[in-house]
C-alpha cells in the first residue's frame, strides 16, 4: 500500500457529469477517487479530530465536524437549520446575522428527488445539483422557487403529508432504483396544496413563492462497479482503520467490498488514505 495523502478530511467534493466526479479533501490535497475504483482502499484515522471552523482539538465531533464551542454559537449549527421554518432571523436574535444574509436570507429551491424514492427537499439555488448529489439523488425536479430559506422550509412542511422527506439510506445501495414520475408528483402535490400554498402567497407575497411548472429534470449517474448485497456501515470511531476494494460511490458514501463510509460523518478525523 502506498500513501496518497494525509490530513483532515472534508466532504467529497463533486462535479455533475457522466459519471459523477468526485475528490476526496485531505488536509491540503484532493485525492481523485474515480481513479481508484476497482482498487484498495485504506483509510487510518491517526486519533485526532480538529474543528472545520477554529481547527481546535476536540474529543467529538458535533454537527459533522464542529468543536462544541462552534456547534453551540455558529448559525450553521442552529437548529433552524434543520427546521428551517423556525428561522428567527426576522426577530432579530440571528447567531450571525451577517451568515444569515449570505446563507439565508437568499433564493432556494424545494425540489424532488429520487432517492430511497420520492423525497421532497430544500438547498440553497448556490447548491444545485450538488445537494442532489450528495443525498445520494438518481433523479431530481426543482419544483418551486422562493425568496428566503424560512419560505422554503414552509413549502417543505406543507407537502410533508403527502411526500416523504427523508431518505432511508440503506436504500440507496439497492440495484433495482427505477426512474420515477416526479413532474406528474409535482403536479400531484400542486393539486393537493392549493390552499395552503395561497396562504403562504398570502403572507409572503405573489413574487416570494414560485412554482416552476417547465423545470427541467436532472439524470445522475455514479460511479459504481458493483454494490454490497449486505449493508454494514464503516466508522472510524469503532475501527480505527477502514479498509478494502473501492467498489463505488455514492452521494458522499465510499462503497467497498468491506462496508460502505460515510464521509461527511468523518469531517474533521485526521487520517491517512493510502491505495494500491
Amino acid at each position: 500500500m502506498q500513501e496518497i495523502s494525509s490530513g483532515n478530511l472534508r466532504k467529497m467534493r463533486t462535479e455533475l457529469a457522466d459519471p459523477v466526479q468526485y475528490r476526496l479533501p485531505v488536509g491540503d490535497d484532493e485525492v481523485g477517487l474515480n481513479a481508484l475504483l476497482g482498487k484498495t482502499l485504506r483509510i487510518e484515522f491517526l486519533g485526532e479530530i480538529n474543528c472545520v471552523h477554529c481547527g481546535r482539538k476536540t474529543s467529538k465531533s458535533f454537527n459533522q465536524g464542529f468543536c462544541y464551542p462552534c456547534f453551540r454559537k455558529l448559525a450553521q449549527c442552529d437548529s433552524c437549520i434543520l427546521k428551517p421554518e423556525q428561522c428567527h432571523y426576522h426577530e432579530g436574535t440571528c447567531r450571525e446575522p451577517e451568515w444569515g444574509d449570505t446563507h439565508c436570507m437568499i433564493p432556494h429551491f424545494v425540489y424532488l428527488a429520487n432517492t430511497s424514492g420520492i423525497k421532497v427537499g430544500i438547498t440553497r439555488h448556490t447548491q444545485v445539483p450538488t445537494r442532489w448529489i450528495d443525498q445520494g439523488a438518481t433523479q431530481a425536479l426543482p419544483i418551486m422557487r422562493v425568496a428566503t430559506r424560512q419560505q422554503s422550509g414552509f413549502a417543505e412542511v406543507m407537502f410533508k403529508d403527502h411526500v416523504a422527506d427523508k431518505t432511508n439510506w440503506r436504500a440507496l445501495f439497492r440495484r433495482d432504483i427505477e426512474d420515477l414520475p416526479l413532474a406528474a408528483e409535482r403536479d400531484r402535490l400542486r393539486e393537493l396544496c392549493m390552499a395552503e400554498f395561497a396562504a403562504l402567497e398570502q403572507r409572503f407575497g405573489l413574487q416570494a413563492l414560485q412554482w416552476m411548472e417547465t423545470g427541467e429534470e436532472v439524470a445522475i449517474r455514479y460511479p459504481i462497479l458493483d454494490l454490497p448485497d449486505k449493508i454494514a456501515s464503516r466508522r472510524l470511531d469503532k475501527m480505527p482503520t477502514v479498509e478494502g476494494t473501492l467498489t463505488g460511490i455514492k452521494g458522499q458514501y465510499l462503497i467497498l467490498d468491506t462496508g460502505v463510509m460515510n464521509i461527511r460523518n468523518h469531517a474533521a478525523y485526521a487520517v491517512r488514505v493510502s491505495s494500491d
